[in-house]
């Protein structure tokens, strides 16, 4: 599974708690796997100024043009270097621009929280605003550890009355945090895309957008890319929000600094209710697993409920993405008629039922009144899908680079999984088979392509998609399993 954004530290709302799900009576354990790769730094140029993007990229690689009948398209920025200026050029001006951007919104958010602004954080962004990523990379690691040890004894020292507010520097650092976090992210985008592919994927879903457009970004690419490229180019500035940070308190206040006047956004009210609904729907689901053991399980896989001194308890991935998808649902209920459109980096059920394909995300809508996907609109989807993997196949530095395939890749999978949820399987089909194609060890497109010949028996063409995987990441071990599996499943 590609990995979601990187809120790994599902903090309360400004208040004195910050696990804002230990209310009713029920102790909730959120464990989320994140892990974030780190690349070698890049040094900078010869003229010696900064260089935050990768080596190798191409100004002049192909374009995947979002344009399509059924995609509106919003004015956006330029892809192509313009003023003589380099694409990577281009990129770090535009990294060094957010720093300066992301520093002024955390003082204004202090401001707010009529807190102080710890010195490390505007040091933190003093090192943002040089562009180089090796400074940032450090920076960004050794500020980690400080607030967590921070926090950690803040929470040991507080007294029995839970006192631990705006007074203490870990308070200040734990609510300031999203506009860090941010930062970084941006950052690590612009330090490992080539500078092209970076321009072009970033305003491949950007051009999708229709006017007025609110945009949820899943995975780091979808997130931080179109992110940097939102606020620092010409053309309408959507709102760019991540649905995996919904249920942080710290980033829904982050949020309505960002954008509060222009969205109706997510309360701490709005979380304990998305929280509170999904508890009393797991807690349902479970008993029904519990009452009936021969019936098929209604708690997914992954989902992991237990009952424990007679509370709750839940942990994993699959819970805490079931909750911001609760979440998600909330505030576009909040602000109807207000278009919005996603990048998935972890499925959320309630999606498929409204969204229709939009150049390489999908625009969401009503589960209640779904937008027709008829059968030209998913030929133009996979057309489009088609269309970016000859291109990406004619771009030397897509075929250096796996972040670039795995995104792309990934995107496409999510779109086959959009139509086959729709019914469309022969289009879904085609989806699938082309994100392996652009990356055949991409695992979310691995999965959903041997999902969907597995239900179908076709387990000779399953097995070779996981072989074909095997040889881009051989040491995958699902992969290897997977295909065991199947190899025994046909033996009679």
């Amino acid at each position: 599974m590609e990995k979601p954004t990187r809120d790994s530290e599902p903090a309360g709302p400004p208040v004195r708690r910050y696990f804002w799900w230990l209310i009713g009576g029920c102790a909730v354990v959120l464990l989320v796997a994140m892990l974030w790769p780190r690349r070698p730094a890049l040094r900078a140029d010869a003229s010696g100024a900064a260089s935050i993007t990768a080596t190798g990229s191409s100004s002049s690689s192909g374009r995947v043009a979002p344009a399509h009948p059924f995609a509106r398209r919003s004015s956006s920025p330029a892809a192509h270097p313009a003023d003589g200026l380099t694409a990577e050029e281009i990129v770090t001006n535009k990294v060094v621009q957010f720093a300066r951007n992301r520093r002024k919104l955390m003082h204004d958010m202090a401001g707010r929280l009529k807190v102080k602004v710890p010195p490390k954080l505007d040091e933190f962004f003093t090192t943002a605003e040089s562009g180089k990523w090796e400074d940032i990379e450090a920076a960004f690691k050794s500020l980690a550890a400080y607030k967590t040890n921070l926090i950690e004894a803040a929470e040991k020292n507080r007294d029995a009355a839970g006192k631990f507010g705006p007074e203490d520097e870990a308070w200040a650092l734990a609510n300031l945090w999203p506009s860090v976090t941010e930062m970084h992210g941006v950052a690590e985008a612009a330090h490992t895309w080539p500078a092209q592919r970076l321009l072009d994927y970033g305003n491949a879903i950007l051009d999708s957008l229709r006017p007025g457009t609110v945009y949820l970004g899943g995975t780091d690419a979808g997130r931080y890319i179109p992110t940097l490229l939102n606020e620092t180019s010409e053309g309408e500035r959507h709102v760019v929000l991540t649905q995996n940070a919904f249920a942080d308190g710290t980033y829904l206040e982050y949020t309505r600094a960002l954008y509060g006047d222009r969205l109706a956004t997510l309360t701490a009210e709005d979380s304990q209710r998305g929280f509170q609904e999904y508890m009393a729907d797991a807690q349902k689901r479970m008993k029904h697993d519990q009452e009936f053991p021969n019936e098929p399980k209604q708690l997914r896989p992954g989902e992991n409920v237990r009952v424990d001194n007679n509370r709750m308890q839940i942990s994993g991935q699959v819970a805490v993405m079931a909750i911001n998808d609760r979440l998600v649902q909330i505030l576009m209920e909040k602000n109807p008629g207000v278009p919005f459109a996603i990048e998935q980096g972890f499925p959320l059920n309630s999606t498929y039922a409204g969204a229709t394909p939009l150049g390489p995300i999908m625009e969401l809508g009503s589960p209640n009144q779904p937008s027709a996907i008829t059968a030209e609109r998913a030929t133009q989807a996979v057309d489009y899908w088609r269309n970016a993997a000859q291109q990406l196949n004619a771009d030397t530095t897509a075929n250096d680079s796996l972040a670039i395939r795995n995104a792309y890749a990934k995107m496409a999978s999510e779109q086959g999984a959009l139509l086959l949820a729709r019914d469309h399987a022969p289009a879904a089909e085609q989806a699938f088979r082309i994100a392996t194609e652009i990356s055949p060890g991409q695992a979310d497109a691995v999965s959903g392509y041997v999902k969907y010949l597995g239900e179908r028996g076709r387990f000779d063409e399953a097995i070779q998609v996981l072989e074909n995987a095997l040889k881009a990441a051989p040491d995958n071990k699902q992969f290897r399993e997977g295909a065991e599996r199947l190899r025994n499943r046909k033996k009679p």
